[in-house]
């Protein structure tokens, strides 16, 4: 399978599965807008996630609760337009899906036909398998998320690394075999230590994509808006910079305002 730039071959579900049968790592980012999806995509990415975390990075609230069903319909819709090979998951936003399994297909449904998205994702284990069910009831594919579950934050309190006494560990394991067993195609783990994550990996039949879980799993996603150096403020061990868009939009931003306060924009060439 070709992930070189430019093959516009869809990558899709059973695409990930043939991925870790092969022992291909599965690239995964974030991204919120057409213009960034439609260069991540072009970029050879896996699979997008239109994560929740809009909530913090494109609306500034200081956790992922505030954001809407509607918000998240509108910013997965203008990524799949900017998409011609990634696989387009969404999360369902908290409040959509928790304790309310019919409540949790009408949301997952209305992603899917608004949007144009390929697959959801939620958060949890047993107390959402349920909802998980009955989501995969209607053909629509599920990803999971275990270990540091942001939208639970007010219940955990920190952002600590999850799962290092054994008997949360314990769970997460026994966790992971029932999402796959309901039929997840995929599981994210997020902040977990890295030798379980790799036990989980190893355990399962479906991909497991990992977030400050170490290498040990089937592949990696970030937010995209960390990776690329936008954000400045959040620093958390598992984050590589790969370049530092902050300094170079500021820059940028500085020397416009400079060359029209100058009046050396526009020039006579830039102007009819």
């Amino acid at each position: 399978m070709s992930t070189a730039t430019g093959d516009a071959k869809r990558v899709t579900t059973h695409t990930l599965l043939e991925m870790k049968a092969d022992g291909v790592p599965i690239a995964m980012l974030t991204a919120y807008d057409y213009s960034l999806a439609r260069l991540v995509d072009g970029a050879g990415i896996d699979v997008i996630l239109v994560g929740d975390s809009a909530s913090n990075v494109m609306a500034g609230h200081e956790t992922t609760l505030p954001i809407t069903l509607d918000q998240m319909i509108y910013h997965a819709s203008a990524v799949v337009r900017g998409c011609q090979r990634a696989l387009v998951v969404v999360d369902l936003p908290f409040g959509t899906y928790q304790g309310n399994s019919k409540g949790a297909l009408n949301s997952a449904i209305r992603i899917m036909k608004e949007s144009g998205a390929h697959a959801v994702k939620l958060e949890g284990g047993r107390e959402v398998i349920g909802s998980i069910e009955r989501i995969l009831t209607a053909g629509i594919p599920v990803m999971g998320h275990l270990g540091l579950t942001p939208q639970s934050i007010y219940k955990f309190g920190t952002y600590v690394v999850r799962a290092k006494e054994e008997a949360e560990a314990q769970r997460l394991r026994e966790d992971a075999m029932l999402l796959e067993e309901a039929g997840c195609f995929a599981l994210v783990l997020e902040k977990i230590p890295a030798k379980l994550a790799e036990e989980v990996a190893k355990s399962v039949s479906i991909p497991v994509i990992g977030i400050g879980a170490g290498h040990g799993v089937d592949g990696q996603v970030l937010v995209l808006h960390d990776m690329l150096g936008i954000n400045k403020e959040f620093n958390p061990r598992f984050l590589r910079r790969y370049a530092d868009l902050h300094e170079v939009i500021s820059d940028a931003v500085s020397g416009y305002v400079r060359d029209v306060r100058s009046k050396d924009f526009p020039s006579a060439k830039e102007q009819y």
